[in-house]
């Protein structure tokens, strides 16, 4: 087992990685818990014992689960089961799971404690660690949530037996972002040492670069930005199925790894980095078998404005971008390099 500490003064709390982790739940409970909320979804085949009363509440599949409307019932489902302040809640399943569960905890009694047992290579490596949650508008992802973090995350590995390939996928997606993160100058091409480590030391090793970033800006004034590297055009690109006729058939890791390709081009147009820089993009993406290119049939002009709605943006057009610096949160881009950048990667001009 690994554990990696996330330092964040009276919120801090361990992630535990490894195969079996998930049998620790009933140690990492706060103390005087009495009543456990498992949130999870049918699809997810792991099982986990409290130690204590539990309730179980399933969250309908897929990314669609991300509503106010699920928030609301499973708040009035703690509320029926007299789910206390003191007791918790556990969410076993994917980012959906973590997402939406971590904020009924934030929200209910006005937040109470919750323990997170991710299944998903992505909610791994990414999604379960860091206590952002929240659920999507019609408007776009993850618009409304809170910064409630978990008192335990427990990352096993043994649950990631059976994972279908494009599960597998969306968590490189993460991992690709990871390695451009972490990159030091003189270290190679990113992603190759991360790629050759056991599956555990993988995990681990993208959860402490989280954790590092997370425990100097837990709320995202400033370096935390960094670890939306490449989600601005891949929030866009998800946000497209909100809308009518759907959009294209993409998971998050997917549409992350396309999102990295295009921060390289956009930034390489501003004159931030060289054509040399977008090739080892592609490059870095493509060893953790992930696509390069920009789906079918999008338009420029709908992404543009449902980059417009990111997080990040102060009522302009916010990227994290690559230059001689390294990765950094650039503000102010102008909509037509955006959209210039968009249909060089085959996106429609309408």
């Amino acid at each position: 087992m690994i554990t990696v500490p996330v330092d964040l003064g009276s919120r801090s709390y361990d992630v535990l990685v490894g195969a079996g982790v998930r049998h620790a739940l009933s140690s990492v409970l706060p103390e005087g818990v009495s009543m456990v909320a498992l949130v999870t979804q049918d699809a997810v085949a792991v099982d986990v014992d409290p130690g204590v009363d539990s309730r179980r509440f399933v969250l309908p599949s897929g990314e669609q689960a991300k509503t106010l409307a699920n928030v609301e019932t499973l708040c009035r489902g703690f509320a029926s089961a007299g789910l206390a302040r003191s007791d918790a809640v556990v969410a076993v399943g994917g980012g959906v799971v973590t997402d939406v569960a971590g904020f009924a905890a934030a929200t209910y009694l006005r937040g109470i404690p919750y323990v997170n047992v991710p299944t998903t290579l992505l909610a791994q490596v990414d999604a379960a660690v860091g206590g952002k949650t929240g659920v999507n508008l019609p408007e776009g992802k993850n618009l409304v949530g809170a910064f409630w973090q978990p008192a335990a995350v427990l990352c096993d590995t043994e649950a990631l037996a059976g994972l279908p390939a494009r599960e597998w996928a969306s968590g490189r997606g993460e991992m690709a972002k990871y390695a451009f993160l972490e990159e030091r100058p003189g270290g190679g091409v990113p992603g190759e040492e991360l790629l050759r480590l056991p599956l555990d030391e993988q995990v681990a090793r993208c959860v402490a670069i989280k954790a590092g970033v997370v425990a100097g800006d837990e709320r995202e004034g400033g370096r935390r930005m960094l670890l939306n590297y490449g989600h601005t055009l891949a929030h866009a690109l998800e946000a497209l199925a909100f809308e009518p006729g759907g959009g294209p058939d993409l998971r998050h890791g997917e549409a992350v790894a396309i999102g990295l390709v295009f921060a390289a081009e956009l930034a390489r147009r501003l004159g931030r980095i060289d054509a040399a820089r977008v090739d080892l993009h592609r490059q870095v993406v493509g060893a953790f078998d992930l696509p390069t290119s920009m789906p079918a049939g999008c338009s420029a002009p709908e992404l543009l404005t449902l980059m417009g709605r990111d997080k990040k943006a102060r009522h302009d057009l916010t990227f994290v971008l690559d230059g001689p610096d390294g990765v950094q949160p650039v503000r102010g881009v102008p909509a037509d390099e955006v959209l210039a950048t968009l249909i060089a990667m085959g996106a429609r001009e309408r």
